[in-house]
């Protein structure tokens, strides 16, 4: 039986709205995708009461979404039997400055740029597709260049077709926002990232899980999150959005980061809405100093310089790590003292908007699995990425905030871009300054960035005796 809510979201979001039930759809766990996919399929292949069949799907899959495995299999097809090849994964372009051939990557099957090919006429043809990002979902169609001369064979492109499956009007969706309230559109934002908003006891959890979502909506905010384990920290930033990258531990260097020299190829922090660390205390750093400087610099401005390479990008840098609960109950614990050395500097710290208490966020269990109608997690992605350009909402965040005489530049920067953040992401339909009061602003905006700001200022205080008993600026709200 439908719940009202059910019925709204579907009457309100019509072809937006998917049935999730994940205590018993396992199978989509065998596929390893990421929700965003998932929903696209579900969309794709349920019938109007939420109904799928799962043959029709695995078909699907089996044909246009082959696993690693079947690589082999795949290249044996076009390269010994001449077949062209139809798939559906990400795909990233490359043109190399020295001889101008233009070559791609599947990073789902190891497949890299020296292997491959396209050709200048392919090119031509699909090259603002191509280049939108650094990696492009699609349907790619692939064929073989044979050996030549001293032209190796390499699998080429044939065609590509972007998976872009919505047309996504972000004015509809601030419409929509109308009709519901508040809570009723916290419950629908934590459904659209497959969470059951019935399996928390209270509206600071489900606050503290959406705030997960500031930097997928907000142009380079940084945050750091230290939560217990199993909080589902890594569901929420790798699988919602095809807009942001999840890197989980092992070795990350400048070059990866930000600029690699020795390819003259930028890094992840230009491709993507942001860039999160993951298992931050897991990660090496190959060169400390390097890594911490070219981050204050890129936190502060959002630019970088690798040797005499300039570069800027809009992402966020998020910082994801596990705590120890001493450090959570501990009143003036180092909650930095398990991460990497390059983050045990206060300047560094400092440079960080926001901190999430991952604390407040329960662990995952069968209660907090959606169970029912919701919005299709590629089409909520899609909205969050275009919401990051509207600048209408930090104009109205200028207007509400009073900022007292002396505030420091840091503080307010930080107070008002995550305002912004929770502005868009709580209330999208909000135009002007007097669509929204006072009172919602600021339990919902302004309290919840000084809290997360404070934070920051708190922990920086600990590394560094230069920025203790530096109270934080008391912001207020326009009448």
């Amino acid at each position: 039986m439908q719940s009202s809510m059910d019925e709204k979201i579907r009457a309100i979001f019509n072809e937006m709205a998917v049935y999730k039930d994940f205590k018993k759809s396992s199978f989509f766990l065998s596929l390893s995708l990421p929700a965003f996919m998932r929903d696209w399929l579900l969309r794709k292949f349920e019938d109007t009461d939420g109904n799928y069949d799962i043959n029709r799907i695995r078909d699907f899959t089996r044909k246009f979404m082959p696993s690693r495995d079947e690589w082999t299999s795949i290249k044996n097809r076009i390269i010994l039997e001449g077949e062209r090849v139809k798939i559906l994964t990400k795909i990233s372009a490359d043109i190399d400055i020295k001889t101008q051939e233009i070559s791609f990557e599947l990073p789902a099957f190891s497949l890299g740029f020296k292997d491959t090919y396209i050709s200048p006429e392919t090119w031509r043809k699909y090259s603002g597709e191509l280049s939108a990002g650094r990696e492009i979902w699609g349907v790619i169609e692939l064929g073989y260049r044979f050996p030549e001369g001293k032209s190796q064979g390499k699998i080429e492109l044939v065609s590509f077709s972007p998976f872009c499956p919505y047309t996504v009007s972000a004015e509809y969706y601030r419409e929509a926002r109308k009709e519901f309230t508040v809570y009723e559109w916290e419950d629908l934002l934590l459904g659209a990232i497959d969470y059951n908003a019935a399996g928390y006891v209270d509206e600071e959890q489900k606050l503290s899980m959406l705030t997960r979502l500031l930097p997928f909506i907000e142009k380079r905010l940084n945050m750091i999150e230290l939560a217990p384990k199993g909080t589902g920290k890594s569901y929420v930033f790798g699988n919602v959005s095809r807009y942001g990258w999840l890197s989980s531990g092992g070795i990350m260097t400048r070059a990866k980061m930000f600029y690699d020299l020795s390819r003259s190829r930028e890094g992840l922090i230009t491709g993507y809405d942001f860039v999160v660390l993951d298992e931050v205390q897991t990660i090496t750093f190959s060169n400390t100093d390097e890594m911490r400087a070219a981050l204050k610099g890129y936190l502060e401005q959002g630019n970088f310089t690798v040797g005499g390479y300039k570069g800027v990008s809009d992402a966020g840098v998020v910082l994801c790590g596990n705590i120890a609960i001493e450090a959570m109950t501990r009143e003036g614990a180092n909650m930095f003292a398990g991460l990497p050395k390059v983050f045990h500097e206060s300047a560094l710290i400092e440079r960080f908007h926001g901190f999430l208490k991952g604390w407040n966020i329960p662990r995952m269990n069968d209660d907090l699995k959606i169970h029912g109608w919701a919005l299709n997690s590629e089409y909520f992605g899609s909205v969050m990425h275009e919401l990051r350009s509207d600048i209408t909402y930090r104009g109205i965040v200028d207007e509400l905030i009073a900022v007292p005489k002396g505030a420091d530049t840091r503080d307010t920067e930080a107070v008002k871009r995550i305002s912004t953040a929770y502005l868009k992401l709580l209330f999208p339909h909000v135009k002007t300054a007097n669509d929204i009061t006072a009172y919602d602003f600021r339990r919902y905006c302004l309290d919840r960035a000084i809290d997360m700001r404070g934070m920051i200022r708190t922990q920086a205080g600990i590394l560094d005796a230069e920025y203790r008993n530096k109270p934080m600026p008391i912001f207020g709200v326009r009448s």
